[in-house]
């Protein structure tokens, strides 16, 4: 059986997020991508719109998926976030990942400057909040039709984050944490703030670009996914 890397997507995204690192991981590597209710494979469930639910519904689905091989989680930004709590949770069952790894977010309890609700905005200010995050494209944006489909379920991620801003105040993991930011990222100096989260190794990277830097970056980003199951090992990526 192989190892098993688990996907958590962004606000708005599904299991089909991470379709541009499938093929540049290993071949020892199971690459399932999961996915919240309410959007793609899972449209027809309702949309979680609290933290804790969202948690549970991932621990379920990997708790069902696990094999019994080593494996790794990964979350970028609104995954990121919601994968420190999976890990804990998991942690508690008896299930210890070799790594988690984060991306698009400099961890629970860093606030950006904005003192709004994301969630709450108008049509207008929540484009206008989309555009700058990146990620959306402007066509969805644009059209009428395809905004009013997304929409609800952005909202709706954004709410779960939002309402319950520091679920996470005082967890501590035993697994390694890896962080990866861009260099544009409001908040990306503040990047190891993920070190108070865990007592095993941390490490992270700051590279060129805007919050979905993931993007140009696939092959590194890959690379790290790759060596992180010999995270336990200390034989980290060092870049």
């Amino acid at each position: 059986m192989k190892n098993q890397l688990f996907f958590l997507h962004f606000a708005g995204g599904s299991s089909f997020s991470f379709d541009f690192l499938k093929n540049k991981l290993n071949n020892s590597i199971m690459s399932i991508a999961l996915e919240l209710p309410g959007r793609g494979k899972r449209m027809d469930e309702k949309l979680i719109k609290l933290k804790e639910e969202a948690i549970d519904d991932y621990c379920r689905q990997i708790i069902k998926l696990r094999n019994g091989n080593p494996f790794v989680i990964y979350g970028h930004s609104m995954g990121a976030t919601l994968g420190l709590s999976v890990v804990a949770r998991l942690e508690k069952m008896g299930h210890f990942p070799e790594q988690l790894v984060v991306s698009g977010n400099a961890g629970p309890g860093v606030r950006k400057k904005k003192n709004f609700m994301t969630y709450l905005l108008g049509d207008s200010e929540f484009k206008e909040e989309l555009r700058e995050l990146g990620g959306v494209p402007e066509e969805v944006l644009k059209n009428n039709e395809l905004y009013d489909f997304f929409a609800p379920i952005i909202r709706a991620d954004f709410e779960c984050l939002e309402k319950d801003p520091f679920l996470e105040k005082g967890i501590v993991i035993n697994t390694p944490i890896y962080a990866l930011m861009g260099t544009e990222e409001e908040t990306c100096s503040e990047i190891e703030n993920w070190k108070i989260f865990t007592d095993s190794d941390f490490r992270y990277n700051v590279l060129k670009g805007n919050h979905f830097f993931i993007y140009p970056h696939s092959d590194q980003i890959a690379m790290i996914l790759n060596k992180s199951f010999s995270a336990k090992k200390r034989d980290l990526l060092t870049i």
